[in-house]
């Protein structure tokens, strides 16, 4: 497995994990006031599905084409 497959890997249970923390937020908030740690649980996943959502969107623009350069 190479680097951008264990990118793409980790960035879709990342995004699974991101969408059970705002789940259980929302869930909790149905009880009355969630403890502080609820409310910012969805945070650490999010920031880690930024960093390897901008390395996954920078992956073709920097890929270097065998077929030469242009112009």
């Amino acid at each position: 497995m190479n680097w951008n497959m264990l990118t793409r890997q980790v960035h879709r249970w990342l995004s699974i994990a991101f969408t059970v923390t705002v789940i259980a937020n929302f869930v909790s908030m149905g009880f009355g006031e969630p403890p502080l740690w609820v409310v910012y649980s969805p945070l650490p996943p999010l920031f880690l599905l930024l960093f390897s959502g901008l390395y996954l969107f920078a992956l073709p623009y920097t890929r270097r084409s065998g077929r030469g350069t242009r112009g």
